[in-house]
């Protein structure tokens, strides 16, 4: 007994020293603990891993229309977990999001073949359709707190299918197809290619086109163009729909100033989040003006023409944790209704 709780005893400091030293000995190649952010297992020489990781956004939100409240709350936006991993040229990725949903809600779950190197990568399952600059944002990366209404309504989600990606050099290439989600039987194909003329650590110009054909008569484009030098950075989308001959379009332009310095990474043809270049944290602002048929929900107008500007800042503590406020103001072109909204947020995501 003795015996038995004295090795009970050591295991703790047992463990605490294998974990500082990086690596823990196997009968097989050294595996490589890290914890430095998500939970990531691996062996030495890259052919397996496991990561495990998530994120929490809570918010809370005031919104009016036409000067009366509509919503004064506190939410749990979204709360995800996310398995992922690879098995020598194959990899993998399982995430939830609960969020305020009691059961839970299946979004990434497939499975990716990597032989080919990045010209070629094939991934089989629930996944983002390849269209939108700020629809394959991440939502933990993006500046503003919540998508625009015409990449809200217009710009396909996950769905199951086949997807086929590349990348050389600073193109980038998606040719997919998908059920369609929320259509009996329905196919969609959808496509994007970006391409980077600039492309250094500080200094980006982004362009890029996607289309998508929906159960073969709605066609949605989409345009985007970016630009980002030094801490200043500005996106722009135009992204059109057509059904049963009616045209629907709109467009957001977006801009931001990181005050602390910092520059807004760039990979594979997506912005991702700000990275603080010291203890003190990164400060950015944030503006947004958005025109045409969207989905104007969160400022309390629903699907409409409308047209809203908004304004935010973001407070970044670590490459992990962010707080940020935005304010939103629209109005109705059609019946000229006025909505607003008022959110803040806090954030953590590894």
């Amino acid at each position: 007994m003795i015996m038995r709780n004295s090795f009970i005893l050591c295991i703790p400091f047992l463990i605490s020293n294998s974990l500082h030293a990086g690596v823990v000995m196997s009968d097989g190649s050294d595996v490589v603990v890290n914890l430095k952010g998500p939970m990531e297992i691996k062996t030495s020489d890259g052919n397996y891993s496991a990561k495990l990781g998530g994120g929490i956004q809570w918010d809370y939100n005031y919104a009016e229309h036409n000067g009366v409240a509509d919503e004064d709350d506190f939410s749990l936006r979204r709360a995800r977990l996310y398995l992922s991993g690879n098995v020598n040229d194959w990899s993998y990725k399982v995430q939830f999001n609960i969020g305020n949903n009691i059961g839970g809600t299946q979004e990434d779950l497939y499975i990716r073949y990597n032989g080919w190197g990045k010209q070629a990568v094939v991934t089989v399952g629930n996944q983002k359709e390849p269209f939108g600059l700020e629809q394959l944002e991440s939502s933990k990366d993006i500046s503003y707190l919540e998508r625009s209404a015409v990449s809200e309504a217009y710009a396909p989600g996950r769905n199951e299918g086949v997807l086929f990606t590349g990348q050389r050099g600073s193109i980038t290439y998606a040719l997919g197809v998908f059920e369609n989600n929320g259509a009996s039987d329905g196919i969609a194909v959808t496509s994007r290619m970006t391409y980077a003329p600039i492309m250094s650590v500080d200094h980006v110009l982004h362009l890029g086109m996607a289309y998508s054909n929906r159960d073969e008569d709605i066609d949605i484009t989409g345009f985007e163009v970016a630009y980002a030098k030094g801490p200043y950075h500005i996106q722009t989308e135009f992204i059109s729909s057509e059904e049963d001959n009616e045209s629907r379009k709109g467009l957001y332009v977006q801009a931001g100033w990181i005050v602390t310095g910092e520059s807004r990474p760039y990979k594979s043809g997506v912005f991702k989040r700000v990275k603080p270049g010291n203890s003190s944290g990164a400060w950015e602002v944030v503006v947004r003006y958005e025109d045409g048929d969207g989905a104007y929900s969160d400022e309390e107008l629903g699907s409409t023409d409308a047209t809203s500007y908004g304004v935010g800042v973001n407070y970044y503590l670590n490459k992990f944790i962010r707080i940020g406020a935005t304010f939103t103001d629209a109005k109705d072109n059609l019946n000229g209704d006025d909505g607003s909204e008022f959110r803040t947020r806090i954030q953590i995501a590894l």
